[in-house]
């Protein structure tokens, strides 16, 4: 076999863009949004400015009112109604009891519940969840967070593989081969291959990966980030008297902040310029060391609160008896998500103190910028202290997935028209009576008039992300079909897997998809891989639905990577994991899954 003669110029640059948006969609300098949006604009340009054959600019647009798309933004909106209403609450509640009754088996039905219910629900709501229940069974247990909480969130990848609606990687594959006349696959078509290897899945999750895990200790269960109100009187002799309050933020490293000032029964402003005198009661809130040093650079005494009359000593510490720390996860539909604290007034609305941030793993934001002004984004957690009732109050909202050492789930009275309306989209799609998109955007109508859902709650619901990435690489997979570019990408394909069986041909292109979803967005890698999986039938003479399958399960093996999959975000922060811990878990159960279905896709299909 000879290698294959080189394509048009056409086909180059739209191969040079696909290497491009694929290495765009890998930086954090842009968001995803932006490089979608630009490869949108550059595809229209080029082929505005070269033309080729009958193929217009405009029809990079396409995408944009694409059938998939349009699912997949109403699969979202549908799983947010279940969120914000508590639908899934009941589930959340008996599995509690289940966890601390018995751990080791109500993780195995954990793994196995959220694997069935991601195979009909966008698995975000899944693991909004069941966060926040785990890892308070975990906190009154002693037992570890960071055990369990991966193995839960690849489960419901794991699950969502099953159906079309399962991820939106699924309809995307699913529509892509029907637009192209290879195949038409309904609901449950590929749930036997799915389910058979999620069984091999569930088992390695279940006894391997918490042995493989570390055990780390959630940052809410540790008191010592605690901000306390202290109150500082300048007695006679403190150097600040006399003084105005910049001087005394000066001898602080411009670190404190006063609150208030008393002065007898006055309360004054804290301004710049305000002479600071003796006697004067300075309310600070800070750690319980930054307010014993401000204590010490002022010549004040520290005392706790604005009503104590005891010093602060070590027969007295700092006290905040009425304060509670929790986490604050930031999720898809969030007030938080693509905003900072300012904006909001975060602070002023909640009352809430924001301690830390974390992202990724890390401390954000750097010691150059606040962390009210820091941009945040799905996966981030805030680290939060404030009066036990606001917390509570802050959780019924279900606008945040608050882990605060409580199993209790907000839940309203919508929550069963919720669960009724999601039974009848997936229903309608099962049965074949509307095709998925109708019955979606059904769904979410539905949700609108019956006030599951506020139409503000409804456009949060969808991630600007998600959609121009779907949008934009549905638009590169045009490109590259109608330039010939996936043809020569196809035969170069099966020259170097030139003499081998079909089954190795299909394990490779499974193998490739799996590697690639782990560093470019599965979306993009199911766009690309599927006219190529089509391709690779024709010319073989074999059925497309194996190959097309492999496409669909490869592009789904998110586990490798932290930024592979939005999910995998919110439970690395929630859980305290680091990059080599994903790398650890998630590349064992890739092997596992890859294995397993290629041999069950060769022994069904080929």
């Amino acid at each position: 076999m000879m290698f294959p003669q080189v394509p048009n110029l056409h086909a180059l640059g739209a191969m040079a863009l696909t290497v491009l948006a694929l290495w765009a969609f890998t930086r954090d300098r842009y968001p995803l949004e932006i490089s979608s949006f630009g490869l949108l604009a550059v595809l229209a340009a080029g082929f505005a400015i070269f033309p080729f054959g009958d193929l217009k600019p405009s029809a990079f647009f396409y995408g944009l009112g694409h059938e998939a798309l349009v699912a997949v933004c109403a699969l979202m909106v549908v799983g947010q109604g279940l969120v914000v209403t508590g639908a899934l609450e009941p589930i959340g509640r008996y599995l509690a009891k289940f966890w601390s009754a018995a751990p080791s088996a109500a993780l195995f039905v954990t793994l196995i519940l959220g694997g069935v219910l991601s195979a009909f629900v966008n698995n975000t709501p899944i693991v909004v969840l069941f966060l926040p229940i785990l890892i308070s069974v975990c906190l009154r247990t002693g037992s570890s967070a960071s055990r369990i909480l991966m193995p839960v969130g690849f489960a419901t990848l794991v699950g969502g593989m099953a159906t079309t609606i399962g991820t939106s990687t699924n309809l995307l594959v699913v529509s892509i081969a029907a637009d192209l006349g290879a195949v038409r696959f309904s609901m449950f078509d590929f749930a036997l291959p799915a389910c058979i290897a999620s069984l091999a899945g569930f088992a390695y999750l279940w006894l391997i990966a918490p042995r493989l895990l570390p055990d780390r200790k959630l940052e809410l269960d540790n008191a010592s980030p605690r901000l306390f109100v202290g109150r500082l009187v300048l007695e006679e002799g403190s150097p600040v008297i006399g003084s105005m309050v910049q001087d005394a933020y000066a001898l602080t490293g411009d670190t404190m902040k006063i609150l208030r000032i008393r002065r007898g029964d006055s309360a004054i402003v804290p301004n710049p310029d305000e002479t600071l005198r003796g006697g004067d009661r300075l309310r600070v809130q800070d750690t319980a060391a930054h307010l014993t040093a401000y204590a010490q650079a002022l010549g004040a005494t520290l005392y706790s609160g604005d009503s104590s009359d005891q010093a602060v000593d070590e027969a007295h510490p700092l006290s905040a008896d009425d304060q509670s720390v929790a986490e604050i996860a930031v999720v898809q539909g969030s007030l938080l998500d693509r905003t900072n604290l300012k904006s909001i007034h975060f602070r002023d609305r909640y009352q809430l103190v924001v301690l830390a941030l974390h992202r990724q793993g890390r401390d954000v934001p750097s010691p150059f910028e606040e962390i009210d002004d820091v941009v945040l984004s799905q996966g981030d957690v805030l680290l939060v202290q404030g009066n036990r009732d606001q917390i509570v109050e802050l959780k019924r909202s279900a606008e945040f997935m608050v882990l605060d050492g409580s199993t209790a789930v907000p839940r309203t009275d919508k929550a069963p028209m919720a669960f009724a309306i999601t039974f009848a989209v997936v229903a309608a799609a099962a049965t074949g009576i509307m095709p998925i998109a109708v019955s979606e955007t059904s769904g979410v109508l539905l949700m609108l008039l019956t006030g599951c859902l506020r139409l503000g709650s409804a456009i949060r619901a969808i991630s600007p992300s998600v959609f121009f990435v779907v949008a934009a690489s549905l638009a590169l997979g045009k490109a590259l079909i109608e330039t010939g570019a996936t043809d020569y990408i196809t035969d170069v394909f099966l020259y170097v897997t030139n003499g081998q069986s079909p089954v190795i041909i299909l394990s490779a292109l499974m193998l490739l998809l799996a590697i690639l979803t782990n560093v470019i967005s599965n979306n993009a890698a199911a766009v690309i891989g599927t006219p190529i999986a089509i391709g690779i039938a024709t010319k073989l003479g074999l059925p497309y639905e194996p190959f097309i399958l492999a496409v669909l399960f490869g592009a789904n093996m998110s586990y490798a990577t932290p930024m592979a999959y939005k999910t995998n975000l919110l439970v690395m922060s929630a859980g305290g994991y680091r990059f080599s811990d994903f790398v650890k878990v998630g590349a064992p159960l890739t092997i596992i899954m890859w294995l397993v279905l290629t041999y069950v896709l060769a022994a069904i299909y080929l």
